[in-house]
């Protein structure tokens, strides 16, 4: 394989494809929102695929730039930090809020991207600390997505509200919506001869449409549990013919004690991991902010998440 060092504006590593068809295909890779990202590239000479590169990255790094709650000066610091008085808002930003409010009333509750301020105790490294009882109750009265505001004006600005001490966190959407917003800088860039393409950005994945006539893409999914060094192994591969595929799971991000391991997805109502569903779950849909969502709803329905999904008629996998 050959390799070129990252471009300097925009970070990212081009090589041709191993055992490629033709000397047509590129894999792009870099990282971003704290995972490895690939892009795969088919059907375009060297120089278009530097530039769908540069289109895709140039989009994943402004995403994370604007909505990294890790971040002191963006736009969800902005939000975070308003005191509960009112701050102008973009209609980016207006979507991203009604997206989260229709996942909050899809779950009856259970998607609150308010509760991402769970995130100051509960820390998902692989250890065995579990916070204090009394420190996630503190914690409670500040998850109230139904107390957040934002709305049009009369000349057509959008405005936010939000009480005081409450913060915002769109990790649960954040890459998903990323790799729809990359594979749409490369596909409306106007570039002739586009081919099949493919974002994941660390298993969200967004494509395009079928990889050849008779091949869809194999998509690598890991497990959660660990495999016998410690590392995680690739549990199975599905075949994805087009649209997008994510996973939830706790194969990256878990903490592990008296041999019981909690997963990062929390049930904002009590504070704590969701016990009794599956440690993973992969959803089929027809864009990866979907099948995001879907994925994190089944999560978050226990033991009853392969019911949910059977209700949504999407195609998708468990493992439990």
């Amino acid at each position: 394989m050959s390799s070129d060092k990252p471009e300097s504006a925009h970070g990212y590593w081009l090589k041709a494809a191993e055992q490629g068809r033709s000397e047509l295909e590129w894999v792009v890779e870099f990282a971003a929102m704290a995972s490895p990202c690939q892009i795969l590239l088919h059907g375009v000479n060297r120089p278009t695929a530097e530039r769908l590169a540069a289109l895709a990255c140039t989009e994943v790094h402004r995403i994370e730039q604007k909505y990294s709650r890790y971040r002191t000066a963006n736009s969800m610091a902005t939000l975070n930090h308003s005191a509960g008085g009112v701050v102008s808002i973009d209609t980016e930003t207006m979507a991203l809020l009604a997206f989260a409010d229709q996942a909050y009333q899809l779950s009856d509750g259970l998607f609150d991207i308010s509760s991402g301020i769970l995130g100051r105790v509960w820390h998902f490294d692989g250890s065995a600390r579990l916070p204090e009882q009394l420190a996630i109750d503190a914690l409670l009265p500040l998850i109230d997505w139904p107390a957040v505001r934002y709305w049009h004006n009369a000349d057509g600005t959008q405005a936010f509200q939000m009480p005081a001490g409450m913060a915002l966190d769109f990790g649960g959407l954040g890459k998903e919506y990323a790799a729809d917003r990359a594979l749409a800088a490369m596909s409306q860039s106007g570039l002739p001869g586009l081919g099949p393409m493919l974002v994941n950005l660390g298993g969200d994945i967004a494509t395009n449409g079928v990889l050849f006539p008779e091949h869809s893409w194999q998509i690598g999914v890991e497990p959660g549990t660990l495999g016998g060094n410690g590392g995680k192994i690739a549990a199975f591969c599905l075949t994805l013919p087009s649209g997008a595929l994510a996973t939830s799971g706790d194969a990256r991000k878990f903490l592990k004690k008296d041999a019981r391991i909690y997963g990062h997805i929390l049930n904002p109502k009590t504070g704590w991991p969701v016990a009794g569903g599956p440690r993973s779950v992969s959803v089929c849909a027809n864009t990866c902010l979907e099948s995001g969502l879907l994925s994190t709803l089944a999560l978050l329905q226990g033991s009853q998440a392969a019911d949910f999904l059977d209700q949504q008629g999407r195609q998708y996998w468990l493992q439990w």
